[in-house]
């Protein structure tokens, strides 16, 4: 478990998450274009659960989730036929 401090909302805070969700957190802020504070900062504004490290291993799953639903999507479209 990995323990890191951040300044969101003014504060410091600190979270403590797994090594897999802090570099799939570090790839959504990538994606993202924002640092790991902003990211963090939009987790804890929509979170609906009291713990922010939960909150962020949730947006972490969606993340996935979102991706994975992603690449269904386009196994199932029609390709161009080659010419």
């Amino acid at each position: 478990m990995d323990k890191r401090s951040l300044s969101i909302a003014g504060h410091r805070t600190s979270i403590a998450l797994e090594p897999e969700f802090w570099t799939a957190l570090e790839a959504m802020a990538a994606e993202k274009s924002q640092p790991m504070a902003a990211l963090i900062r939009d987790i804890d504004e929509q979170r609906q659960t009291t713990n922010l490290s939960s909150a962020a291993r949730l947006a972490v799953l969606r993340w996935y989730q979102a991706r994975a639903e992603g690449l269904e999507a386009s196994k199932n479209t029609p390709s161009e036929p080659e010419q």
